[in-house]
């Protein structure tokens, strides 16, 4: 892969920022349905309804809907924290959320400084491919979920869109599913759940650390 070629992704959402503004077409999700349903998806990887705070890491937060979406919720049992490699999106979540903290950096940089958390969700992260060839973006797939995986203390939460459809996308990430489980077999964890339950055209993985 060329030397951070991945960030062409990251020009594609801050153009729809620049063209939707704060909106779930900001950050290119065409409905906002199912945008919600994501989000609930996503922080049903927390394991039950936790008797303390939990951390969670919003990783690639956009314009923070998520946190959005756990504040309607109520779910106060949630401490969230978010990041992005987009300084755009980085600057409208904090000007939206002074309070909460934020961090702009790139996970692959090896001077990046990023605490641990109980879990982290990268709602969206690895759906669009655009420019990247399917192995340029395997293997960019590869590394976050490797770096990620070993700041999280309890689970990760991602998704990525299903090859099992009519058509896919050139500009989207279609991962078969024997390929990601080999490379979590071999790489990252053998205890994870695939999430193909709830009627869009992706599915989301909880990948564990052992209990």
């Amino acid at each position: 892969m060329n030397s951070k070629s991945y960030l062409s992704i990251v020009r594609h959402y801050e153009s729809c920022l620049e063209a939707h503004g704060d909106t779930h077409r900001g950050v290119d999700w065409p409905s906002k349905a199912d945008a919600q349903t994501r989000y609930r998806v996503m922080l049903e990887v927390i394991e039950g309804r936790p008797t303390g705070k939990v951390s969670l890491l919003d990783f690639g937060c956009g314009a923070s809907h998520l946190y959005e979406y756990i504040l309607r919720q109520r779910f106060d049992h949630i401490a969230y924290s978010g990041l992005d490699l987009s300084p755009a999106f980085i600057n409208l979540s904090q000007r939206k959320f002074p309070l909460i903290q934020y961090y702009s950096l790139d996970i692959l940089d090896d001077s990046a400084a990023l605490p641990n958390f109980d879990y982290i969700v990268m709602n969206g992260v690895f759906t669009e491919k655009r420019e990247l060839t399917f192995d340029e973006m395997l293997a960019y797939f590869k590394d976050v979920v490797l770096r990620v995986f070993n700041k999280a203390r309890v689970a990760i939460a991602f998704n990525v869109m299903s090859p099992h459809v009519d058509w896919e996308r050139q500009d989207l990430f279609h991962l078969p599913l024997d390929s990601l489980a080999a490379f979590l077999v071999k790489e990252v964890s053998r205890d994870f759940i695939i999430r193909n339950d709830y009627g869009l055209y992706e599915y989301t993985t909880y990948i564990y650390r052992k209990h």
